[in-house]
């Protein structure tokens, strides 16, 4: 084999496994100048730890990997040996196996890295919990590779170890199954993200990590600037200028998936740093959008999930609020809010009269819940985190009669009135909030959300995404006694409520939409503006001066100078995607190195103090 031969081997893609030993042998038999090309082939294996079957008993192979377990029983030794392929049982014994391989297999321990070579054999138990477990290895050489310490948990997908000392060790933590899954899901995704949208002219190009820090959004991450003392960059909530920017160059189709930062209180389904899938078109309208955007999803879960998507609904942010109290509703179940106000109100119970909104739902077949059971659901939504006083409920019994916690109040005659506006028949089970409009829709639509957990109706396997659109342009803020861009300030107005900016300027609707699935927000985006002067009057109506205006954006303002396009687009949240897809609540595992509930990464022990001598070059003070 000459040098050129032995290029295009290493180059091959089509060669088999088992001829690595023959090359290796062939390598070492020439003269010294081959020497260093056995590096060539890998050397430490022949096959995977996953994928031997019956086919390959009889044949010599090599393995590496970490040892999962050991079982010594004195005169047979089992050795499950583990890659991110799967495991491989190890099977040494007396009689058969040479006494340096028994005594080299009894001293193995937990995640030792071990190189073994024998012969494949058929397993005599066979486990059907594995796909190489009708086969085991009969080693005739083993190398420790590298010894290990003892791990602080048991790394296997049902382990010993806790949140904390999983994320302390999450190199270790990566070696379980579970995890490493989630990590292989994400790949997958994002191989498709790319596949789809390239197939369809998006071009990917990599905008700035280093920006200019601006008022609106969530706080920013800055990052001082040792060669220009006093002034710090930003790093990007999102992509957001770059990408209209790139719409005004003419590059028409835009995508990235790209790593943002946001300087927030965190969840389960939040991290200071996070990817998006960010997308940006020219000359398209919300419908160019919605048929572009959707495709990209049925994609994702026909390749991914195999499942196949009907055409998504839409939901204006009215109806979702309306019907319920969520602008990103789980529409897998129904139970939809009913307004009670005409029917419950002005009957003497205080509670409600007093009410801006009285609103309720149906949960159909409960009646029958004790009153242990209401006791639990009323202190559910006096929780903190839901804040309602209290719950009233009505029970629709099988005679036809009604039994509340409110009798005193209301009539029978009146309680069917409630029960025929909700559509109860016999069997279910009313309950209702009272209180501001605001923070009683988001009560009960915490609460809806428990009943549908409670009643099993929020099935992971099942899918249900939704477009919620029309979302106001800008909300109001009582800190600041000001309105902010609910999305952000390059969101374009619909062109029918433009005249009442000046005078209801809560009212205005926004080209902007939300894609939601199962009550998570995965993503969203807007038609932007592309016109100077429109986007003067938006910054004008959020507060700013025109000075301000132009210290911030003034380079896009200008850019729209120079024939700005029409343009739009969306923004997903990867860690999200992936999260949903994988049936988790939480976005941690699906990062593979992700921070805690403080934002501290407590494997490498960030952030933390840095010297005297940085902080100086960088004219920072923090005494």
């Amino acid at each position: 084999m000459n040098l050129p031969e032995i290029h295009k081997f290493k180059s091959s893609q089509n060669i088999k496994r088992e001829n690595k030993a023959k090359i290796i042998y062939l390598l070492s038999t020439k003269s010294n100048k081959f020497a260093l090309l056995k590096n060539i082939v890998d050397m430490h294996r022949t096959h995977t730890c996953g994928e031997l079957r019956i086919v390959d008993v009889d044949k010599e192979v090599t393995l590496s990997g970490w040892v999962q377990k050991v079982r010594n029983k004195g005169g047979m030794v089992w050795v499950d040996l583990r890659d991110r392929y799967g495991i491989t049982q190890l099977i040494v014994e007396e009689g058969s196996t040479a006494t340096e391989i028994i005594d080299a297999a009894k001293n193995l321990g937990r995640e030792f890295v071990i190189k073994a070579t024998g012969i494949v054999a058929e397993r005599y138990a066979k486990n059907d919990k594995i796909p190489t477990g009708d086969i085991e290895i009969k080693p005739s050489r083993i190398e420790i590779l590298n010894s290990s310490k003892t791990p602080p948990f048991t790394i296997e997908d049902e382990t010993d170890g806790g949140e904390d000392i999983r994320m302390k060790y999450r190199y270790l933590d990566l070696r379980r199954n579970v995890i490493r899954e989630k990590l292989q899901l994400r790949h997958s995704m994002m191989q498709h993200v790319r596949s789809f949208l390239s197939n369809e002219d998006f071009i990917e190009v990599e905008t700035p990590v280093l920006i200019k820090s601006t008022p609106e959004g969530a706080r920013d991450f800055v990052v001082p600037s040792r060669m220009n003392a006093g002034e710090f960059y930003a790093l990007p909530q999102s992509p957001q200028t770059f990408k209209q920017l790139l719409m005004v160059s003419g590059f028409d189709r835009y995508f990235q998936i790209v790593k943002c930062f946001r300087d927030e209180d965190l969840r389960a389904d939040r991290q200071p740093e996070f990817t998006q899938i960010d997308c940006e078109m020219s000359f398209v309208e919300t419908e160019d959008i919605y048929n572009n955007f959707e495709g990209l999803v049925k994609y994702l879960f026909k390749n991914v999930k195999g499942i196949t998507l009907n055409e998504v609904p839409r939901m204006t942010y009215a109806n979702a609020m309306k019907y319920y109290g969520s602008d990103k509703p789980d529409t897998r179940f129904d139970m939809k809010f009913t307004e009670l106000n005409s029917v419950a109100q002005n009957k003497g119970f205080n509670v409600f009269d007093s009410a801006e909104l009285v609103v309720g739902i149906n949960a159909k077949g409960c009646a029958e819940y004790t009153r242990k059971q209401l006791d639990g659901l009323t202190d559910f939504v006096r929780r903190p985190q839901v804040g309602a006083k209290g719950l009233v409920y009505v029970k629709c019994n099988s005679d036809g009669t009604f039994k509340s916690s409110v009798d005193k109040f209301y009539s029978q005659e009146d309680l069917k009135e409630w029960a025929d506006k909700m559509e109860a028949v016999a069997g279910d089970l009313l309950l209702v909030l009272s209180g501001d409009t605001a923070h009683t829709q988001n009560a009960l639509n915490e609460l809806r959300l428990h009943m549908g957990a409670a009643l099993g109706l929020r099935d992971k396997n099942n899918f249900a995404p939704l477009w919620v659109t029309d979302f106001p342009l800008l909300e109001w803020d009582e800190d600041t006694q000001r309105f902010h861009a609910m999305h952000h300030p390059f969101t374009s107005p619909k062109a029918e409520d433009m005249h009442k900016l000046d005078s209801k300027p809560g009212e205005v609707r926004a080209n902007a939409y939300d894609l939601v699935i199962n009550g998570v927000e995965i993503g969203g985006g807007s038609i932007r503006i592309h016109d100077r002067e429109m986007q003067k009057l938006m910054f004008k109506h959020l507060g700013f001066t025109e000075k301000e205006a132009q210290d911030q954006f003034g380079f896009l303002m200008d850019a729209f100078e120079y024939g700005a396009p029409p343009h739009g687009g969306i923004a997903f949240g990867f860690d999200r995607l992936c999260a949903l897809f994988g049936g988790s609540d939480s976005i941690r595992d699906y990062i593979a190195f992700p921070k805690n509930n403080s934002g501290r990464d407590v494997m490498i022990d960030s952030p933390s103090p840095i010297s005297a001598e940085q902080l100086k070059e960088l004219a920072i003070n923090i005494n």
